[in-house]
C-alpha cells in the first residue's frame, strides 16, 4: 500500500503537478520568439536595431547583395543604387540564408529563394516572403532606418 505524501496528496498528483508546472515554464519561455511578421521597417525577425550600421554601397554588387549575418540582414542592390534590406532568417524553417546570386536570396537549408527586388519566394518550400527592413543611405554607409 503506498504511503501518501507529507502534505496529504499522492506521489502521482505531485510528480504530476510538478510536470505541468515545468512545461509552462518552458512554454513562457519559447512564447516569445514569434516570427516577425511586422510589417516594412520593423525589426521583429531580429535584425539590428534602427540606425544599425551595417556597411558601404560599394560592399553590394549591382544585382546581388551581401549577407549581415550578426543583424540578421541581407542587403540587396537589384537596380545601380538602389538598395534594400530583408531579413536573413528564411521563411520555411528559420535558417540564415546562405548567399545572394542569379537574383535571388537562397536558402542552403532546403533550397528556397527568394528576390533580391522585394524578398518574394521564387523557389519553394518557403511560402511567405522574406521580411522587409528601411534602409538609410548616408553617403556610401548602409544603416537600418
Amino acid at each position: 500500500m503506498p504511503l501518501p505524501h507529507p502534505s496529504g496528496a499522492s506521489r502521482r498528483t505531485f510528480v504530476a503537478a510538478a510536470g505541468a508546472s515545468g512545461l509552462a515554464a518552458l512554454l513562457a519561455a519559447c512564447g516569445g520568439s514569434g516570427s516577425g511578421s511586422g510589417g516594412k521597417g520593423s525589426s521583429g525577425s531580429g535584425a539590428g536595431g534602427h540606425g544599425t550600421p551595417l556597411g558601404s554601397t560599394a560592399d553590394i554588387p549591382e544585382g546581388g547583395g551581401k549577407i549581415f549575418t550578426d543583424a540578421k540582414v541581407v542587403v540587396t542592390q537589384p537596380a545601380k543604387g538602389e538598395f534594400k534590406a530583408f531579413t536573413s532568417v528564411c521563411t520555411h524553417a528559420g535558417c540564415q540564408v546562405a548567399g545572394v546570386s542569379g537574383g535571388t536570396i537562397n536558402c542552403a537549408c532546403h533550397g528556397s529563394k527568394f528576390s533580391i527586388e522585394d524578398g518574394s519566394v521564387q523557389h519553394a518550400p518557403a511560402t511567405s516572403p522574406l521580411e522587409e527592413f528601411e534602409l538609410k543611405i548616408t553617403g556610401d554607409t548602409i544603416k537600418l532606418a
